[in-house]
């Protein structure tokens, strides 16, 4: 198993990324590989809305993002991580889903679909300070369209609400502890 992990928060080493750490784990042990992107330490540009890509099915520009398509092509999972915004995905991985236009505008404009039957999953670890009841849903959904557009088959999210301090999830062993069930069961096919 190849996995790629998308770190989509400024903060190095947080709550978020410990979490998605943890998980991945469960994919080494297995004797899969992990590769992780931290989009902060990318320069990378905004879709432009050129339509560039509408011909080619890539994106026309040319920044930290380029290799990054095909890394995203060949991983067998991918897990998308970000803390709440505003009730939203971290501005970094808004970024990093918009350019991913041109993946959309493959499978859907040109009709190449270039992951069906080959079994990609993708996931979503977020985090949120507060606790509301709605906190994740602009998050999980934007994942999943985000996931769409990639061609590959949204799996699943684990969410953590109340977790603002750094290094807050380690001052919570049950959520350090599915955090390692949840890497299991990705191993184990059981997301």
């Amino acid at each position: 198993m190849k996995m790629l992990v998308v770190l989509g928060s400024p903060r190095k080493n947080g709550n978020s990324e410990t979490l998605a750490r943890k998980v991945a784990e469960a994919v080494e042990k297995s004797g899969g590989a992990v590769e992780y992107i931290r989009l902060n330490d990318l320069n990378m540009r905004p879709c432009q809305g050129c339509g560039g890509c509408e011909k080619s099915g890539n994106c026309v520009l040319n920044d930290d993002l380029t290799p990054i398509f095909q890394q995203v092509d060949d991983a067998d999972r991918l897990v998308l991580v970000s803390p709440v915004y505003f009730y939203g995905l971290s501005a970094q991985c808004k970024i990093f889903g918009d350019r991913f236009q041109s993946r959309w505008a493959r499978r859907y404009l040109l009709k190449e679909r270039f992951g069906e039957g080959k079994g990609r999953k993708g996931y979503l670890i977020s985090t949120a300070a507060t606790v509301g009841p709605k906190i994740f849903d602009c998050s999980i959904l934007t994942a999943r369209y985000i996931y769409d557009a990639m061609d590959v088959e949204y799996a699943g999210e684990l969410l953590v609400k109340g977790v603002d301090k750094r290094k807050a999830v380690l001052e919570a062993p049950d959520e350090m502890a599915r955090a390692e069930q949840f890497g299991r069961d990705i191993v184990e096919g059981r997301l």
